[in-house]
């Protein structure tokens, strides 16, 4: 589909981004100096996140944010002996949240509390929208314009929080939305057909939550229907709707085990990081701003992005099937239901 500007999106085709700082274009100054990244949480997930960045020399530098100096101070050394032993030269830093005017991507993995058993996603938010609360206006007094990757629980509904606290534009707040939950649906086809995951074209669309949903209807495996692949393969059809639900159910199988979460989408957010970085124009499934895509607006929500270094250049809208525009329509819905609650 073509760029759409209609929609708030900056630009055409390859765009340079329209806002300057000291002379020159985001992209320009991007290319020209250190790339920041800011972590905000130095817990589980913000500091395997950094070990993620470091260890695929996403960026040049990397700073630490956490209300314990102690611990972050603490993470902040051990990553800087861990940096020596890598090819590249990182900076890693700690700095307070206020102080990032020259950040290029800050990463929000704060936590509002561990969940109790039988809690969703959606139970964390009262706590963590308190502590997003008070953290997006404060950066935002210090001067930040760079992108906001949001990383906490609940995504797509602390995603539009941010949005609406930091007055960016869309293409500037990005969730990390479905894009763990797509690389599960993929890894778990690719053990199950024996190739490699990148061989499957497959997406989750919707909430990080409980009303994700896979979209059989534009899922392939070279370029053959995923459920006509596995039927070859194993000689067995295919239960969509079993695997839908062990995918939905993988995190918290995972919480259950060990406490919490945070190899996978460290992963997750490095990918997006170096997508954004390098201008990959590569569609991820990330939690994004909608403005009539899918025939919504007003909520931030799963769907297929293309990132460049401006962020969110394209929203990919694809053609749902019945069921599958039904279950859009739905997760749409427990998602606005939330943004309601919000203080």
């Amino acid at each position: 589909m073509p760029f759409n500007t209609q929609r708030g999106f900056p630009g055409t085709g390859l765009c340079r981004y329209s806002v300057r700082r000291n002379g020159l274009t985001r992209n320009d100054a991007m290319n020209n100096r250190a790339r920041k990244v800011m972590i905000i949480g130095a817990g589980n997930v913000g500091t395997a996140a950094a070990w993620a960045l470091l260890n695929q020399n996403i960026g040049e530098e990397l700073i630490l944010v956490d209300l314990d100096a102690a611990r972050v101070e603490g993470h902040c050394q051990d990553l800087r002996d861990a940096a020596a032993y890598m090819p590249g030269m990182i900076t890693i830093s700690t700095r307070q949240a206020k102080e990032c005017a020259d950040v290029d991507i800050a990463v929000i993995t704060v936590s509002g509390g561990a969940l109790k058993p039988g809690q969703t996603r959606l139970d964390e938010l009262t706590n963590t929208a308190r502590i997003v609360g008070q953290i997006v206006p404060q950066m935002m007094a210090g001067g930040f314009n760079g992108i906001f990757l949001v990383a906490t629980n609940p995504c797509d509904i602390i995603t539009w929080q941010v949005w609406k606290l930091s007055g960016l534009p869309r293409n500037q707040v990005i969730g990390t939305g479905v894009w763990l939950d797509t690389t599960r649906l993929r890894r778990t086809l690719a053990e199950a057909l024996e190739i490699g995951p990148q061989s499957i074209d497959a997406f989750i669309l919707g909430e990080h939550g409980d009303t994700q949903f896979p979209v059989w209807s534009h899922s392939s495996v070279y370029g053959s229907p995923v459920a006509q692949v596995y039927e070859r393969k194993t000689g067995k059809p295919l239960d969509t709707a079993a695997l839908a639900d062990r995918v939905r159910k993988l995190g918290f199988e995972i919480y259950a085990r060990k406490g919490c979460t945070e190899y996978g989408i460290a992963g997750t957010i490095a990918e997006i990081c170096r997508n954004i970085f390098t201008g990959s124009h590569r569609a991820l499934a990330v939690s994004c701003i909608l403005d009539g895509e899918y025939g919504v607006d007003n909520v931030a929500i799963g769907v297929p992005a293309v990132l460049a270094q401006n962020g969110v250049q394209q929203i990919i809208e694809l053609q749902l099937e019945g069921e599958e525009q039904a279950k859009f329509q739905h997760s749409v819905a427990v998602i606005k239901a939330n943004i309601a609650r919000l203080p």
